[in-house]
């Protein structure tokens, strides 16, 4: 831990340690105040993308005075931790930000924290723009409960099997994906999540051709035929909602599939096919199962 001499020495007035910030994802004028004060006093600025950070700085006024402005990012990290753990246990204050929106969502500064963290060095965060949140708003879906999965895999066999984990998880979820790839990613999810799954393809939020398309799974992969997109995406996906059934036809559904399936692998199907709780499912199973 720095000393209380050190961190006397931060020169803008702030304690020795990590200060995370947020940045904007398009209009510059979302980040934070709190954020321009921190660029503006720590030690030592570091940056997923210096040119980013650089060119952030000059639109809202904060020379950068000769500080170090340091480039972390997934390609130098194991190099750049230590020369960023020794500013701090020198009493240095130490910024990063990533190149748009809340750091370690689907950025690299993950093991940065935890590098400060295991340190014992203090570690803060300043709230501010986040692509994800942004996008859930807009969604118009359910925000009670909702998981951010990231970017999905490149291959479509990897894609499908992955997908498939979230099929039945009971929240709103959440996907990054490029221009390149999102007919695809679409074509996907229609088939994992079924065509009336609703959903919302967010684009190039907060900038000036900011657009996002509601709709069923399949009516929004059909408009990408017809009118295919640019920019930065975020999917937002509805979460399975419970087929109302009855004790008889859940019967019947489990019958039809233990036929040709084990115990577990029926509950799985089933449970997939009505969004009804695994328990219910299960105990239901077990009862015909006895029966034979």
């Amino acid at each position: 831990m720095p000393s209380a001499e050190a961190q006397a020495r931060s020169k803008g007035g702030l304690a020795a340690g990590l200060y995370f910030i947020a940045t904007p994802i398009g209009a510059a004028r979302d980040i934070t105040l709190r954020a321009l004060d921190l660029l503006r006093t720590a030690d030592v600025l570091a940056a997923e993308d210096t040119r980013s950070l650089r060119h952030l700085m000059e639109i809202h006024g904060v020379p950068l005075a000769g500080r170090p402005l340091l480039a972390y990012h997934d390609h130098n990290g194991a190099a750049m931790r230590p020369k960023i753990l020794r500013a701090i246990e020198d009493g240095r204050s130490v910024v990063y930000a990533s190149e748009a929106g809340t750091p370690l969502v689907a950025d690299p500064g993950y093991q940065l924290a935890r590098a400060v963290i295991e340190a014992g060095f203090a570690l803060h965060s300043a709230p501010g723009p986040s692509a994800v949140l942004t996008a859930l708003t807009l969604s118009g879906l359910p925000s009670d409960r909702f998981l951010f999965a990231g970017f999905a895999p490149n291959t479509r066999g990897a894609r499908l099997n992955w997908l498939s984990e979230f099929k039945t998880v009971p929240a709103t979820l959440v996907f990054y994906e490029s221009p390149k790839r999102i007919r695809e990613m679409l074509r996907d999810c229609v088939q994992t999540f079924g065509e009336e799954r609703q959903a919302a393809l967010c684009r190039e939020l907060t900038k000036r051709f900011e657009e996002v398309r509601r709709g069923s799974l399949s009516e929004i992969s059909e408009s990408l035929e017809e009118t295919p997109v640019k920019g930065e995406i975020v999917l937002v996906i509805d979460r399975a909602h419970a087929v109302e059934i009855g004790a008889e036809e859940l019967e019947e559904r489990l019958r039809e599939v233990m036929a040709q399936a084990s115990l577990r692998d029926a509950v799985d199907e089933v449970v997939a096919q009505t969004g009804l709780p695994r328990r219910k499912v299960y105990q239901a199973a077990l009862a015909l199962e006895k029966e034979k």
